[in-house]
């Protein structure tokens, strides 16, 4: 039976999807502004870490009080992704679907991969509204997407987001407490299917360690290892809030899989790319990663690496491969 605090956490998150559902759009995004600045003013460990995180991005030279700004711009972004989250159900589809912005039409290479019968699986960073971007895509035609969500404690609130996320039309596989997911998506690859993950931070300690921001950083390197593993496409992509309202898109280009070295190498050389690519994305719109862990390994705890990467490889998960669909807790 769950616990008094999980109750309260599954009973927060249901209350969210329907009282927000039911409130004027004004009020929620008031009520959402005035949380993330009570949380901004408290500068709790989360904050803490965002910080971190932006100065490697804004450069060791900026000045606190740029940095405690850029943080506040953030922390309104990200009351802005859950509040958009919440409101999702209900958005209109004519709203949804527009309420992405590929100003460079470059959602056209993800189908035209497609309809030559390969498969593509899109590498993202936690920038803009994924979900939103997931549900877009599949209005626009995509017929799925495959994504895998990390099994949140407590159990009915991992319910609820898996349910929320099949309602707009994904296909969501547990990281954990189930079939592996590597094996499903590699299926879904091979069958010329849509496969999109987050995966710019080690969430299961396996991950493979990039250059990222002129230090060493982890991310999982799933969406590589499924490119070399089933010759699908790999294609990073980064979302950022627009001013008009929606959510912008862009997509980079295939990254080729390099034709000399081991598995291992190709797919680090590849994640590289990914990591390149991700970083532009970021310095263009610094605002719209919304990143409140710990990524740089000079932040890492190394005992609580080493144990889980252990538990990985004990696991029988190949390392790095791991890759998750965000829920509340890897934010």
């Amino acid at each position: 039976m769950p616990g008094v605090k999980d109750r309260i956490i599954d009973a927060s998150y249901a209350a969210g999807w329907r009282l927000v559902c039911r409130l004027p759009e004004s009020w929620a995004q008031r009520a959402f502004g005035l949380g993330a600045e009570v949380a901004w003013r408290r500068q709790g460990p989360r904050v803490q870490v965002l910080e971190a995180n932006l100065v490697r991005v804004l450069g060791p030279g900026v000045d606190g009080k740029t940095l405690r700004a850029a943080s506040r711009e953030v922390l309104r972004r990200y009351a802005r992704y859950w509040l958009e989250i919440f409101r999702l159900p209900v958005m209109p589809v004519d709203r949804l679907a527009g309420g992405i912005n590929d100003p460079a039409g470059q959602v056209k290479m993800i189908f035209d991969i497609m309809a030559s019968g390969r498969g593509v699986v899109v590498a993202l960073p936690h920038m803009g509204n994924w979900d939103q971007a997931a549900a877009w895509f599949i209005a626009h035609g995509a017929g799925s997407l495959t994504t895998v969500m990390e099994r949140l404690k407590p159990e009915a609130v991992y319910e609820r987001f898996v349910t929320f996320r099949e309602g707009l039309g994904m296909e969501v596989l547990p990281a954990s407490g189930g079939t592996r997911p590597f094996g499903i998506l590699a299926q879904r690859l091979r069958a010329g299917k849509f496969v999109a993950l987050p995966c710019d931070r080690d969430v299961t300690g396996s991950g493979i360690e990039v250059e990222f921001f002129g230090e060493r950083a982890k991310m999982m390197a799933g969406p590589a290892a499924l490119a070399v593993r089933t010759d699908a496409a790999l294609v990073p992509a980064v979302l950022w809030f627009a001013d008009d309202g929606r959510c912008g898109v862009k997509f980079g280009a295939e990254i080729a899989r390099p034709a000399a070295g081991t598995r291992a190498e190709q797919v680090a050389a590849m994640m590289q790319e990914v990591a390149d690519f991700f970083e532009q994305g970021i310095r263009e719109h610094p605002y719209d990663w919304l990143m409140l862990q710990k990524v740089f390994v000079a932040d890492l705890d190394p005992d609580r690496q080493a144990r889980a990467a252990a538990q990985a490889l004990g696991n029988g998960q190949p390392p790095g491969t791991g890759a998750v669909w965000p829920g509340p807790e890897s934010r």
